[in-house]
């Protein structure tokens, strides 16, 4: 299976997304924010990368620029609630342009979540 890199603040979403793919034997890491998420990246590169944009550290945008000048073919799912006064179609249409090819807004179910994961890995 993929490995899957899941890097978001709120520990409750990396539970969630963690618990749901362990079920289809991806390996997963995890990172509570962007700097750590990018040092996890350079040290062991993940198949697939699902980042929040809105994170201390480095927000989800730099990251997902950073991730791409690593490798531009980087496999990348962005999320976002929103938060500090915006909403969260304007922060995933950011990461949209930066590389991100899908997009996911908070909260989402479980089956959105494989749909869009699935869909990401099968290119």
């Amino acid at each position: 299976m993929a490995k899957i890199l899941i890097i978001d603040d709120d520990a409750s979403i990396r539970a969630l997304l963690y618990a749901m793919l362990e079920e289809h034997n991806h390996e997963l890491r995890e990172a509570e924010d962007g700097r750590k998420g990018l040092a996890m990246f350079k040290e062991d590169p993940a198949d697939l990368v699902i980042t929040d944009v809105l994170m201390p550290e480095k927000d989800g945008v730099e990251l997902i620029m950073e991730l791409k000048e690593i490798d531009p073919d980087t496999k990348i799912i962005a999320m976002s609630g929103g938060g500090r006064g915006l909403d969260a179609t304007f922060n995933l249409r950011m990461a949209q342009d930066f590389g991100a090819q899908r997009l996911m807004v908070k909260p989402f179910s479980s089956s959105e979540a494989l749909e869009a994961i699935q869909s990401v890995l099968n290119g």
